[in-house]
């Protein structure tokens, strides 16, 4: 079953005075599973911020479409479209996106309170997700007394509290350590073999390499695409590594 449908996706900036256009998007089309784990690898400017940036209904295709369950996101009007968001989709980025005047409880609490939920409910669904992603003893510190890696475990805790369709992440392990970057990646694929979807824009070959397939974006479009199938998670980092050497010597494009 599909759950996310991008739809000969383009997307064309135009400068502030008309003057210049720049597509970051050309013709990209692709389907994502229910319990899929997919990365986006692609170099600086080849398009993925953007199309990350239209998945989380933040921006808007040039023409083309994303359908979210079948729903399209383009058809969901400007007042309707933070709550889609945020039962729909759960966010999880480079830089934490925490607020240090909450503490970590409450920061993940959050998108729960905007939605309404009772404080009953909201403790329900914590006190097992902190337990699997080992922040019980830190839920009530503060970001700023806390690292990086259990400020990033927060974050996912506050992706997965919503009980989101899809998770998307933006260069989750960006701003990790290798300790931090080896146990976050363990945990999303803890994650996903529980049945979270989970599509995950990221520059790391070692991040891309967990993933069950691989999307490779060039000049805005779906250049080439690995599935892990069996391979180890080793394989699979090399087979990334020599698809990147291929793009980045202008290799043919096998999509």
């Amino acid at each position: 079953m599909h759950i996310l449908e991008v739809n000969n996706l383009k997307k064309v900036y135009t400068t502030r005075f008309g003057s210049h256009k720049v597509q970051a998007l050309s013709n990209v089309s692709f389907s994502v599973e229910k319990g899929e784990y997919v990365a986006i690898m692609g170099e600086s400017g080849s398009g993925k911020t953007t199309l990350l940036n239209i998945l989380a209904a933040l921006d808007k295709p040039t023409s083309g479409e994303v359908l979210l369950n079948g729903k399209n996101l383009a058809e969901i009007s400007e007042r309707e479209i933070s709550a889609f968001r945020r039962d729909n989709l759960g966010f999880v980025f480079q830089d934490f996106n925490l607020l240090d005047t909450f503490s970590i409880q409450d920061n993940i609490f959050l998108p729960l309170v905007l939605a309404g939920e009772s404080h009953l409910e909201m403790n329900k669904r914590l006190l097992p997700i902190a337990r699997q992603l080992g922040i019980t003893p830190i839920i009530n510190k503060y970001p700023y007394e806390v690292s990086g890696g259990e400020k990033q475990r927060a974050a996912v805790a506050r992706a997965l509290i919503t009980r989101p369709q899809l998770v998307l992440a933006d260069e989750p392990t960006g701003a990790l350590d290798s300790k931090a970057t080896a146990s976050l990646l363990r945990l999303f694929t803890e994650i996903n073999e529980q049945g979270q979807t989970i599509l995950m824009v990221t520059h790391s070959t070692q991040a891309a390499a967990h993933a069950k397939r691989v999307l490779f974006i060039k000049d805005g479009e779906v250049f080439h695409q690995l599935y892990k199938t069996s391979l180890s998670t080793e394989e699979m980092y090399q087979k990334i590594s020599d698809t990147l050497t291929t793009i980045a010597t202008g290799g043919e494009r096998h999509a």
